[in-house]
């Protein structure tokens, strides 16, 4: 997993613009359009995403397409599994405490 797709999803528009590309093919008009930005501004954050892989891009005609590339958010869910079996455990831990908690007498919690 590169740092160059950490940067790119860094960014809350281009998360936004992940989240659209999920239903489908965009135009970077309608990108703009639903994100309520210029398309300049849209243009720019499209480009760091085809940079950083998780969105590519589709001609037809005279329209260029933007859809989303899974194979890279899938590299950044095998990175993350770590993590949450990290937290499962933690999580698992603190359930069996608190069960403990609630299993000892009145006079010994204090």
């Amino acid at each position: 997993m590169s740092n160059t797709t950490f940067s790119a999803l860094a960014d809350p528009n281009r998360l936004r613009i992940l989240d659209l590309l999920a239903n489908g093919l965009l135009s970077v008009g309608e990108i703009a359009k639903r994100l309520q930005l210029r398309q300049p501004q849209a243009s720019k954050h499209l480009r760091v995403l085809l940079e950083a892989g998780p969105v590519k891009v589709e001609a037809e005609s005279n329209r260029r397409n933007y859809k989303l590339r899974i194979e890279p958010l899938k590299e950044l869910d095998t990175w993350l599994e770590g993590y949450r079996q990290i937290w499962n455990e933690r999580y698992d831990n603190l359930e069996l405490y608190l069960k403990q908690l609630q299993e000892m007498p009145k006079n010994h919690q204090n």
